[in-house]
């Protein structure tokens, strides 16, 4: 619960930080105001780690920049056209914009920029009422004598808010989530990031209006779904985009992993299922590699992993219920939903690479493999293995606690294994014992598809019997050659 004698102390000890007093001594010179706002105060009055300084202005952008440049290494005013000036002060890059006010028209992507003149007008224009809260740190009001002074800035009750963990949105949410449909996503990222509650009148507005998330760029909406995935716990967030239908308007794969279950064929709750391994996926990220940034394309492949089931489900004779090829089937259709969201090209690959191999275990644990299929699984995952580890741990979700701890103890074994033929045989390498030129040398033959044909021979050559010699290579190099005459 929030206590606010300590959260006014964070918010003093805030207002007094070397890069807060740097910048607002420069304003109060200047004779303009400024605020820090948003997400700072939000966190500092919450005991959370404040990152990214954001401030706001009634000075133009113009204005801004010829104050923050004696006092800071670096400027940078990539976002002057929405009022933004960036700087590095005393080694921290900060955003300082000038009072607005997004919207949209209802039919192009891009939001229209209105630069506003008092900073209640730029706070009740913000997208929840916790995040429509400013630090006041410099007023022209203010004599140059007197010691600098902050105020909270609170016109639409963010700290009552605050105290209760709920989201809302500061005006009608009908009017807010049509100046911006993002924000409507945004509320599932807070939800998530938070821990809090959206209040009904605001849940209700987002099923209503999800259609108009339309208008909003791919990018921008990847840019929001991306720092849902980084959240320490994004299933709550994804609850709310199933829940209120606004997942359907850019990933409806999600809410069709929902299947309807009837009363002659019977198969786990594919939706919940996905849930409970992003959550697994999760806590083995953190537990194998404490301290790291969260890891995005293992998250969204964890989410996505069975994306294939409602396409392949096939209801056999007998009550059983199919799910052939579900893993390839998935893999191409993730391609196909983030190359639409506009992902880089290595988050596409990881995550439909993923997709694509997560069964690829489960044929270990029922019978074992020999050192060829474990160098092949190796070979086949690349730099994608540990990834890949930690996938397909998460996805035993049984209940049955014999089937988990057998499931468990072959994964246990697989990776004693590979541990094991990586020291032995420098695994990771993977390479022929041959390489193209003392292939072209052995052969007498110049460049050309015979080449790529005796390297995949002795690439599987190496996959299935390890290391055998380059002399012993050659031989078989030979044998295979005169074989095929």
């Amino acid at each position: 619960m929030l206590n606010m004698a300590e959260g006014l102390a964070r918010l003093r000890a805030l207002a007094e930080g070397p890069v807060v007093s740097a910048v607002a001594d420069a304003f109060q010179t200047a004779g303009f105001e400024l605020a820090v706002v948003g997400g700072p105060v939000r966190d500092a009055l919450l005991g959370r780690d404040v990152h990214d300084l954001d401030f706001t202005t009634n000075a133009s952008p113009d204005e801004i920049l010829k104050i923050v440049t004696p006092i800071s290494t670096a400027q940078w005013d990539i976002g002057r056209a929405f009022g933004t000036i960036g700087a590095r002060v005393r080694g921290e890059q900060v955003e300082i914009t000038t009072y607005r006010a997004d919207s949209y028209d209802g039919v192009t992507r891009k939001p229209t920029v209105e630069f506003g003149d008092t900073i209640d007008g730029d706070l009740v224009r913000r997208d929840f009422r916790v995040n429509a809260m400013a630090l006041q740190v410099a007023s022209p009001a203010q004599q140059p004598e007197q010691e600098r002074t902050f105020k909270l800035v609170d016109p639409t009750g963010g700290v009552e808010d605050l105290v209760a963990g709920i989201l809302r949105t500061p005006t009608d949410p009908n009017v807010s989530f049509g100046d911006d449909p993002l924000r409507m996503l945004r509320a599932a990222r807070f939800s998530a990031q938070l821990g809090f509650e959206i209040a009904d009148d605001t849940r209700d507005a987002i099923t209503r209006l999800r259609e108009t998330l339309k208008i909003v760029s791919p990018e921008r909406i990847q840019g929001e779904l991306v720092r849902l995935m980084q959240t320490d716990d994004p299933v709550r967030g994804i609850r709310v985009l199933v829940d209120t239908g606004l997942i359907d308007e850019f990933m409806p794969e999600v809410s069709a992993l929902r299947l309807e279950v009837d009363e002659h064929h019977h198969h786990k709750d594919v939706y919940e299922h996905s849930l409970t391994v992003l959550q697994q996926a999760i806590e083995l990220e953190h537990s194998r590699h404490p301290g790291e940034a969260p890891d995005v394309p293992l998250r969204i492949a964890a989410l996505l992993h069975d994306i294939g089931k409602p396409r392949t489900r096939k209801l056999e004779d007998g009550g059983a219920v199919t799910f052939h090829h579900h893993d390839v089937v998935g893999s191409r259709m993730a391609r196909k939903r983030l190359q639409a969201l506009r992902f880089d090209g290595e988050t596409t690959d990881a995550v439909a690479t993923l997709i694509e191999l997560h069964l690829r275990f489960f044929g270990y644990a029922e019978g074992a493999w020999t050192d060829a299929a474990v160098r092949r699984y190796v070979r086949d995952a690349g730099d994608l293995l540990e990834r890949l580890h930690i996938l397909t741990r998460a996805d035993v979700t049984t209940r049955n606690r014999r089937k988990a701890s057998r499931l468990s103890s072959a994964y246990d074994d697989i990776e004693k294994r590979i541990a094991d033929l990586r020291e032995q045989e420098e695994l990771d390498a993977m390479r022929p014992e041959l390489d193209g030129n003392r292939i072209q040398e052995v052969l007498g033959i110049k460049p050309g598809r015979e080449v790529g044909e005796a390297y995949k021979f002795l690439l599987d050559l190496r996959l299935d019997e390890g290391v055998i010699g380059p002399d012993a290579a050659e031989q078989r190099l030979r044998d295979w050659w005169a074989a095929r005459g």
